[in-house]
């Protein structure tokens, strides 16, 4: 769960400076998706909150989902490179999935919600495939057989994002006092036995 200092620690790097007018936009979307997810704030609102002309988030991103394909695309670019970060290790993988979810909630909310924004974006796309190539690459070399290899990644994909959401909801009684990637690393070992 974002604590009030993250949010208030995303608000200060909102501040308008000349000639960033694109990142202070959005800036002031994760702030507010942070705050109150992805769909409860308008563009109106964001220009108020990065001290901008109301016009400017619709000059810049032409519209709400727009604006939300940027965060998606810069989300999916960061996302990636924390998993090639631990590609040599499956379990690490998973990791990092995990790590990417908490420590950069206001953009996961908004990463795996295609309804959001335009998932043909090709720069979206792009990252998007960068990601999805170290999961499925990852998942085959614990998968049991090249014919398995679909159900694979999708079963590893639905524990890590599972486990995730849990955690960023609060169900989970262990978000109180558990390390998350001690957990994660225990139950790919678990699901998927020793992975090197």
């Amino acid at each position: 769960m974002i604590t009030s200092a993250e949010v208030r620690q995303i608000k200060q790097q909102t501040t308008y400076h000349h000639g960033n007018l694109r990142r202070a936009i959005i800036d002031a979307a994760l702030a507010a998706i942070a705050e109150s997810g992805p769909a409860g704030w308008s563009l109106r609102e964001l220009a108020r909150r990065a001290g901008v002309s109301h016009a400017a988030p619709a000059h810049h991103f032409g519209d709400k989902t727009g604006l939300l394909t940027a965060v998606a695309a810069e989300g999916f670019e960061a996302f990636a490179d924390a998993l090639e970060r631990a590609d040599d290790d499956v379990l690490e993988v998973g990791v990092a999935y995990v790590r990417f979810a908490i420590d950069h909630r206001p953009y996961f909310e908004v990463m795996f919600r295609p309804e959001l924004y335009r998932a043909d974006d090709p720069s979206l796309k792009t990252v998007r495939e960068r990601a999805a190539h170290v999961l499925v690459t990852n998942a085959g070399k614990v998968s049991p057989s090249p014919e398995q290899d679909r159900l694979t990644t999708i079963a590893a994909w639905s524990l890590a994002h599972g486990f995730a959401g849990l955690w960023l909801s609060g169900a989970l009684p262990e978000t109180a006092h558990a390390d998350p990637q001690a957990l994660t690393r225990s139950m790919i070992q678990l699901f998927f036995g020793p992975t090197h």
